[in-house]
């Protein structure tokens, strides 16, 4: 799914925030419920809007190669 699909920002929208694509639900949103202990399934029910294919391919994006870069020594 390309990213536009998953999450865009918008001034018009929540102040600029990044959001879903088709709804008002901030990514941060997402974040916030799994750090506090929430699985997928209950982000989901509070959030209907939100398809599991935006929110899975968000969470795959955000651990995806920009993660394994900066892990990775630097050279020297």
């Amino acid at each position: 799914m390309d990213k536009s699909q998953i999450y865009h920002s918008d001034p018009a929208i929540v102040g600029g925030a990044l959001v879903f694509t088709g709804t008002r639900v901030p990514v941060d949103s997402l974040v916030a419920h799994l750090k506090a202990g929430d699985s997928l399934e209950q982000f989901l029910d509070g959030f209907p809007s939100v398809s599991r294919a935006q929110a899975e391919g968000f969470l795959e994006q955000a651990d995806g190669p920009e993660s394994e870069a900066s892990a990775a020594p630097a050279e020297v």
